[in-house]
């Protein structure tokens, strides 16, 4: 095939170095180029036809072939005809690929038979993500990471029951999605999920909107109120910050979650109620037990099943396919599809440490294609943090003292909290949205900590 022939320079020139597995084979089925991308795709079988690769891999492309119709037919030579598009799977040494093929009649000038061009994408990771997001349809949780997905197992297994629960991981990891998950999951799904986050609301009226309050119980009680616990009835109660939760308000809370009974604000008279707890934490509560700020009771009536959430830097498998998510939410809301992400500012995504976890990743995606440039998602279009982020040589090696160590200092609020002032350039209003807090709280937590300058 002389046109041929002379067409293949170009594909060793061209096609042998796209991604893409690309395979010609003439109208019989007798291989005539196919590019390493399709080697590396089939598992680099020795083949010279579709029958090879049939026999050594299971992967079929004889109906690939052009018809006897379309062999005889006369054609324009810059005219592509008989299109198929397929998936096929296939499994090599134990490991399963997914694999896009598109299938086209050539014809070639000069020549009396046409050839079939197939170009092959690997789109595993696609239908990972499609699983995955099947799967998790209710939860949102979006993840590949063995530990994770032993997590959302474990969730799985006790939905079902009435087993409180209680989650600890930092911000923004997912506890709330899988307090969520776990609601769902459970025979209260028809009944309300009502969510309270103790660290939004201040000290003086948390106690009412847990436990509701009636008319003239304290001034501006105008009028009989259910709290939290009470519209929770026959559902669950998740209880977000649990660590913020003032001493005196948790013995209170201990009587009501035990005996399923409490007394609003300014009443003498029990209420009845039947409700799930799901209690989460930033915090490790069994170290506050010890340090004597959470009670030890309340602790064990929460933690009847701890879960440990791990962070985002910790299952660096899930950026990619968690970017991808975010990017399809953000689709649907109005951005611009088809956007493409530089090798480089990938990296710098891979190489981050994500102290605000997948809060402050959807925030960086958002931020990138906001400013992405041509269709491009550059290293200059992601946050000031994560362009000028540089681990530090000295990580792993002994640290020098200093003030903090000095004094005793281990609060893992100070780190987040300085991450976060750090990535919004000192702006207190979006660090409190990072770290999933409102102003006042930040501003607590800041005071208690000395980081607020006199």
């Amino acid at each position: 095939m002389n046109a041929l022939e002379q067409f293949t320079p170009l594909m060793d020139a061209v096609i042998s170095h796209i991604h893409e597995g690309v395979i010609l084979t003439d109208y019989k089925g007798k291989i005539l180029f196919h590019n390493p991308a399709a080697d590396e795709m089939l598992g680099y079988p020795p083949f010279d036809s579709i029958r090879d690769i049939r026999e050594s891999t299971g992967f079929d492309l004889r109906h690939c072939l052009p018809k006897p119709a379309t062999r005889n037919a006369v054609v324009r030579a810059d005219t592509f005809i008989d299109h198929q598009r397929f998936e096929q799977r296939i499994t090599r040494n134990g490991s399963t690929r997914f694999l896009e093929i598109n299938s086209t009649t050539v014809p070639i000038l000069g020549e009396p038979e046409p050839i079939r061009l197939m170009v092959m994408a690997d789109i595993t990771d696609k239908r990972r993500l499609q699983a995955v997001l099947d799967d998790n349809r209710n939860s949102g949780m979006v993840t590949q990471d063995p530990r994770m997905i032993e997590v959302t197992a474990m969730m799985e297994h006790i939905a079902p029951t009435r087993a409180s629960v209680l989650l600890q991981g930092e911000s923004g990891t997912g506890k709330s999605l899988l307090a969520r998950m776990i609601h769902q999951k459970s025979g209260r799904h028809g009944a309300p999920l009502i969510e309270i986050n103790c660290a939004a609301i201040p000290e003086a009226l948390l106690e009412s909107e847990l436990f509701g309050h009636v008319k003239g119980a304290f001034t501006g009680a105008t009028h009989d109120r259910e709290g939290r616990i009470q519209a929770a009835h026959g559902g669950t109660l998740f209880l977000d910050e649990i660590s913020e939760l003032p001493l005196h308000l948790q013995p209170k809370l201990l009587k009501a979650l035990e005996e399923q009974c409490f007394q609003m604000v300014g009443s003498d008279k029990n209420v009845h109620v039947d409700v799930r707890i799901i209690a989460a934490s930033n915090q490790n509560l069994r170290k506050l037990v010890d340090e004597g700020s959470f009670r030890a009771d309340l602790y064990y009536r929460l933690a009847v099943i701890p879960v440990e959430i791990p962070a985002l830097r910790d299952r660096p498998g899930d950026i990619p396919l968690l970017i991808r998510y975010i990017c399809d939410k953000l689709v649907s809301r109005g951005y611009p599809d088809n956007l493409e992400c530089d090798p480089d500012a990938m990296q710098l995504m891979m190489d981050y440490p994500w102290p605000g976890n997948v809060r402050e990743l959807s925030n960086a995606v958002e931020h990138g294609m906001i400013l992405a440039k041509n269709g491009r998602v550059k290293s200059s279009s992601l946050p000031y943090a994560i362009r000028h982020y540089r681990p530090e040589s000295s990580r792993h090696e002994p640290q020098p003292a200093n003030a903090d160590a000095a004094h005793g200092e281990t609060d893992p609020h100070k780190k987040e909290i300085l991450d976060a002032l750090a990535q919004s350039n000192g702006n207190r209003a979006q660090a409190a949205r990072l770290l999933g807090i409102d102003r006042s709280t930040l501003w607590r937590r800041m005071h208690r900590l000395n980081l607020v300058e006199n």
